[in-house]
């Protein structure tokens, strides 16, 4: 009778361990159909790190609906919560949509400051002086002004500037461009000197100057006979504005259009017009499949990523980022191949490779004139004394360094072959 309690006890002894799991370190596996997302505990003395939760403000210049400019940033926002997601960090998003670039944009910072946002990402050129107006009163909230500068040399150990080198997208873009150029003047529909980039840009500032440029470059890199004529609108986002000028650039015999504005009523003019078009911020090719032959984009998911996973684990994060297509900060959309230049592609990918490695230097000064002259130095036509950030020389080992100092572009010069048909200023 002993023997047989002692062979009882010991059974119920060993499916009691076998219920619970124990045992080494033994886990169970919850059935398949269970519905429980919830992963099984950890049976070694350990437990799981807990999720982290950050509260974040966004605050934009526009809403998905431009298919643009903030349509981009909400990508971004949505990579990077996935991202974040998958290292335990979960993000709170609170976004203030269609902000104007007035003391509208101060109370929505004031008001998510409030709500609790640890993290405020402002993401207009025009939205950080009242950013920073607000910042100083909350010193224990990080501020963050996308496409800007101030925050890199002031006082204030809460704020930050983020850009991308966008510029390399640019004259990829450009590339894509002068392909088409070219293979116009190659099968005769066009003359060389009829090879004319029409550009749509926002304001006369160094970031919209750098990037039509460096577009400029690209295209006449495989296109030598080409010119460019920029318009400004005088908005970063104007959709109605925006097709004026695209419509007005088309008139002028410009056969190719591109822009560095916010909508995609440029590329549909194009269409409309029957010219050529590439983009910024989106694929265009959606609504001008006629004309757009591609585009380029920042992609903010990374940077997104990078501050948000530093705030969440209490860390210092860089006050003034800046990073292209070596960590994948900027990005070109698909390629129309149905309209596109045969060997495209091919070409596309060779330049990309170029850029990236660092063989190929977009603001190469053999590549440019100004007055006919090579340029020597970035202060050669400065007048105000702020040209480059901190009074420093751009121009070094046969190249302008574009946000080598600050994250902000400030290439701003007139180089020969683009014609600015007006001013504007913000």
């Amino acid at each position: 009778m002993k023997k047989f309690l002692a062979i009882l006890l010991s059974l119920v002894m060993v499916l009691s361990l076998a219920a619970c799991g124990g045992g080494n370190g033994g886990e169970t596996t919850p059935p398949a159909d269970s519905g429980t997302s919830e992963p099984a505990g950890d049976q070694g003395g350990t437990d799981a790190p807990e999720a982290k939760t950050v509260k974040v403000g966004l605050i934009c210049i526009g809403d998905e609906n431009d298919q643009g400019y903030t349509y981009n940033f909400i990508r971004g926002k949505e990579a990077a919560t996935e991202a974040l997601a998958a290292k335990g960090i979960n993000v709170e998003w609170v976004p203030k949509w269609n902000i104007g670039e007035d003391s509208g944009c101060e109370d929505a910072n004031i008001e998510l400051a409030d709500e609790g946002c640890q993290l405020i990402i402002n993401n207009s050129f025009g939205f950080e002086p009242f950013m920073l107006k607000v910042a100083p009163d909350y010193p224990d909230i990080e501020f963050i002004s996308c496409t800007n500068q101030a925050s890199w040399g002031d006082d204030l150990d809460n704020t930050h500037n983020a850009f991308a080198n966008i510029y390399e997208g640019r004259y990829l873009a450009g590339v894509v461009a002068g392909m088409k150029l070219q293979q116009m003047i190659d099968e005769g529909t066009i003359t060389a000197d009829k090879a004319v980039i029409g550009y749509v840009g926002a304001f006369s500032f160094a970031e919209v100057i750098s990037g039509f440029t460096s577009y400029f470059l690209g295209a006449r890199s495989v296109c030598p006979s080409v010119t460019m004529k920029v318009q400004f609108v005088g908005s970063w986002s104007d959709a109605t504005e925006e097709a004026n000028a695209a419509s007005a650039l088309a008139d002028m015999g410009c056969v190719m259009i591109s822009q560095h504005s916010d909508n995609t009523t440029p590329a549909t003019t194009a269409q409309s017009k029957g010219v050529f078009h590439t983009g910024y911020n989106n694929d265009m090719i959606s609504v001008a499949p006629e004309a757009s032959l591609i585009g380029t984009r920042i992609d903010w998911a990374p940077y997104f990523e990078y501050a948000i996973e530093a705030v969440a684990n209490g860390e210092s994060f860089d006050q003034d980022w800046c990073h292209g297509m070596d960590e994948g900060a900027v990005v070109m959309t698909d390629l129309n191949e149905a309209i596109a230049a045969p060997g495209t592609a091919e070409k596309l990918a060779e330049v990309e490779e170029q850029i990236r490695s660092g063989k190929l230097q977009v603001f190469d000064t053999s590549t440019f004139t100004i007055e006919g002259k090579p340029l020597e130095s970035a202060f050669a036509l400065d007048t105000d004394g702020d040209f480059t950030p901190d009074s420093e020389e751009a121009v070094f080992d046969g190249a302008f360094h574009e946000s080598y100092f600050q994250s902000a572009p400030y290439f701003n010069l007139p180089i020969d072959g683009i014609e600015r048909l007006n001013e504007a200023f913000g």
